[in-house]
């Protein structure tokens, strides 16, 4: 069994991680050094005005998810999650007095809660997995920015998914959403939170399918909520169906500032703690662990529908330079003409913000932006391989989009079939 709690994953990655023991203040001071030591795991074991530590950088790496789950290449990776995604694992029920200590007083300006850029509206929150049920059996688990505004309140920016959807239902009835918050979690629990299944299938018990079935859950039966017994510190509280507080500005994954909007308040009634000295946990915004977090699940997305019309697809990467939301990399062992501008059609399906899309053959490495350059100047004719998408829906990050419409392109920059394919091959010594 690999490592479940945050705790042991550290422990898992101890040669990695390094330990910053110096007094750090929470306003832009951590920040700039979880910046400078993106790529690697970083853990701050003394913020300014809060006796808990904080870990940053968590998801590192690719490698580190190849790693944890022993997987050899991208398909192996992608089918992991989406056996998880298909075959997903009930929580098996226990206490949460096995584990929690409830602490006396909520006030949250004791924790390690941090700004991270000077224009932000204020100390956020970013790691935190809110879970939510609709009262009907229904279930949800994501990750949503909370913003600091009282000592047990926060602004809770809520887009139009899955979490919306049940708020909107309690706020038809006139009630106040319960929910639960995840503080402190292992890299894999975070990366099944962001993916995006079907209305039902509940986050956690994905993660659980992920983790081998070793997640345990307290039902608290007042909220009927499975709350999986494995995050550092976990938070009771409800969200108010009618109040709304200015949330932002924000650096979104992007790396630009989101504008200023009005959203939910949640408001943080109960702080229960696993152990003496819980880990707080944060994601710099804008980082490379956001673009992972959320480019991933994306590529996932879209290697599953490429494959449909396909036989072999190698690998999907959401780049780094593309923020891991607007531009793609797909690898594919193409067997017709055709098939790199069918799979740039299926990738823009699968994953409606994509922007821009390159295909190329197998033999290019599509994590050396070099080497994908190389491909779209010997095996990419504009005439021939460009698709370009006019007045569409792309992503409401895009900052040139217009009344949410953008324009999309995608290069087929796979080598033509009908030419000898010496000609498109690369010298070697």
């Amino acid at each position: 069994m690999e490592p479940l709690t945050l705790k042991e994953f550290l422990s898992y990655i101890k040669d990695e991680l390094i330990v910053y023991d110096k007094r750090v203040h929470w306003n832009i001071e951590a920040s700039k050094i979880i910046k400078e030591n993106e790529g690697k795991p970083i853990f701050f074991k003394n913020i300014a005005d809060s006796k808990y530590s904080l870990l940053a950088n968590t998801l590192y790496s690719r490698q580190i998810l190849h790693r944890l789950l022993k997987t050899k290449s991208d398909e192996e990776l992608y089918l992991r999650f989406l056996n998880a995604l298909s075959k997903p694992k009930q929580l098996a029920s226990e206490t949460i007095d096995s584990y929690y200590t409830k602490l006396k007083n909520v006030n949250m300006h004791e924790m390690p809660i941090l700004k991270f850029y000077p224009k932000d509206g204020g100390r956020y929150v970013t790691s935190a997995i809110i879970l939510a049920g609709d009262g009907e059996g229904n279930f949800n688990a994501s990750i949503h920015r909370l913003m600091l505004i009282d000592k047990n309140k926060f602004a809770i920016r809520i887009v139009p998914r899955h979490l919306y959807t049940i708020l909107a239902k309690f706020k038809r009835e006139g009630r106040n959403l319960p929910v639960i918050v995840l503080i402190g979690t292992h890299p894999l629990v975070m990366l099944s939170a962001v993916f995006s299944p079907p209305y039902g299938i509940y986050e956690m018990e994905v993660a659980n399918s992920i983790l081998d079935g070793a997640i345990k859950a307290d039902y608290l039966t007042k909220m009927e909520i499975p709350v999986p017994l494995i995050s550092e510190m976990i938070w009771v509280g409800e969200i108010n169906s009618n109040k709304l507080h200015s949330e932002g500005p924000f650096v979104d994954i992007l790396g630009i500032y989101d504008i200023v909007r009005q959203q939910p308040i949640l408001h943080v009634k109960e702080v229960w703690i696993r152990g003496e000295q819980p880990i707080f946990q944060e994601i710099m915004p804008g980082g490379m662990e956001h673009k992972l977090l959320m480019g991933f699940p994306r590529e996932v997305a879209i290697w599953d529908a490429v494959r449909k019309i396909i036989p072999k697809v190698k690998s999907v990467r959401l780049t780094q330079g593309g923020a891991g939301w607007l531009h793609a990399i797909i690898s594919i062992e193409k067997q017709s003409e055709g098939d790199g501008k069918n799979a740039i059609l299926a990738a823009f399906a699968a994953h409606p913000s994509l922007k821009h899309v390159v295909v190329v053959d197998s033999d290019i490495n599509i994590d050396n932006l070099e080497d994908v350059e190389w491909a779209i100047a010997t095996r990419f004719r504009a005439d021939k391989d460009l698709i370009v998408i006019k007045n569409v829906k792309g992503s409401t990050l895009d900052p040139v989009s217009e009344n949410n419409l953008t324009a999309k392109m995608g290069l087929d920059a796979t080598r033509p079939l009908n030419k000898p394919k010496v000609l498109f091959e690369k010298a070697k010594l």
